[in-house]
């Protein structure tokens, strides 16, 4: 096995590859990246079972063959050679039939690669490529086209809402719901929730709800860096694979079922608030220097034209906000986590936040005017 490459044609792919793999495991193949030449395209693998991404670069100067090799000691490689370095990659086998290298590494019995650049040579021990984990996958029955920006700014107004380690392990995932030309994003940790929905260019003809995994959505999220790409979606109730360019990201979903989060639509409200999101977003900010460090608590008192923000903390600091607002409902007073309303504010398009609290205090809905695609429920808190 033989190929010489460009750093900078393996560097991107190598990199995103290796952000899947994790430190520690307990198969030691499972830190390597596969390599596979194969028909003038050099393949790079890297999975940690629940995930896996191929990247498939074209190159001309090959000799077939499959091995694996170290995935962070290779990127690391990679990553500090000088930009525009040719990579010359050989397979100890072959270099041994080359006179010019039969001397340059001898270790009996283990299988090594070298690695050349301009006067650099590495020579990492790898693992043999039969032994690599093969990909579990169903057949993945549903499929749909969407544009890379559209799936990006959905994933952004939600996946922050994700639980992280939760029992309840579908809450450690976010919600993808397709129905024909509709497309619903939800993500919860049981504090807050984030609904966001748009409508796909294509017709799907189907219905269809999967739970993608935490992991999984944050390494696709990252994938997501070209807006003007097509992203093609293959999925099943047990996988789910997207194709982005020269990249295949593939992952194994959540195996439950999301809760029915629709009945916190069907309560009586008390009148919308209207204030500017940046005035809001600023005094939440303030005021939330000198909240509880753990619960970041503060307390909203609502009047007719007024809300006051205000907090303390157990060495009683205090501080205190006042804002204008247009509301003709009756007085409240209400408390929340300062953080939680600060990232659903921060992901609203419009200068206007419009806040609707259920009246019986059980949620805050915060949104845009008018009919909007993006919704954010937060449950109130005992200060």
């Amino acid at each position: 096995m033989k190929f010489i490459i460009n750093r900078e044609e393996i560097l991107l792919p190598l990199q995103q590859i290796v952000s899947v793999i994790e430190k520690r495991q307990t198969m030691p193949i499972l830190s390597n990246v596969l390599l596979v030449i194969k028909d003038d395209q050099l393949i790079l693998t890297g999975t940690d079972l629940e995930i896996q991404i191929i990247a498939k670069i074209t190159i001309e100067t090959t000799e077939p063959g499959s091995i694996t090799v170290p995935a962070r000691k290779f990127l690391d490689i990679c990553r500090l050679l000088p930009n525009g370095a040719t990579i010359k990659f050989e397979l100890q086998d072959d270099i041994a039939r080359d006179n010019d290298y039969s001397n340059s590494l001898s270790v009996a019995g283990a299988t090594k690669v070298k690695i050349a650049s301009g006067r650099s040579r590495f020579s990492l021990s790898c693992l043999p490529a039969d032994n690599y984990p093969e990909f579990a996958e169903s057949e993945l029955e549903n499929h749909l086209v969407i544009n890379a920006g559209k799936f990006k700014k959905a994933f952004d107004k939600t996946l922050f809402c994700m639980a992280n380690q939760d029992v309840r392990y579908y809450l450690n995932g976010l919600l993808l719901n397709v129905s024909n030309s509709k497309l619903k994003l939800v993500a919860s940790d049981g504090h807050r929730l984030s609904i966001y929905e748009d409508i796909l260019e294509q017709a799907t003809g189907f219905e269809a709800r999967i739970i993608l995994p935490r992991k999984g959505v944050l390494e696709l999220s990252r994938l997501l860096d070209d807006p003007e790409a097509e992203l093609k979606i293959d999925f099943s109730t047990n996988n789910i694979r997207v194709f982005i360019k020269n990249l295949i990201f593939s992952a194994k979903l959540v195996d439950s079922k999301y809760p029915d989060f629709g009945k916190v639509f069907q309560q009586e409200f008390f009148d919308p608030i209207h204030i500017q999101r940046q005035i809001l977003k600023d005094a939440l900010t303030r005021v939330a220097i000198l909240s509880n460090e753990k619960f970041k608590g503060v307390t909203f008192d609502i009047t007719p034209d007024s809300l006051k923000i205000s907090t303390h903390n157990p060495e009683h600091d205090e501080a205190e906000e006042e804002l204008m607002i247009e509301y003709a409902g009756e007085s409240l007073s209400i408390a929340f986590n300062a953080q939680y309303l600060l990232d659903a504010v921060s992901n609203l398009d419009s200068e206007l936040a419009v806040l609707t609290i259920a009246s019986n205090a059980s949620s805050c809905f915060i949104h845009e005017p008018g009919e909007c695609g993006y919704k954010f429920i937060v449950m109130p808190m005992r200060l």
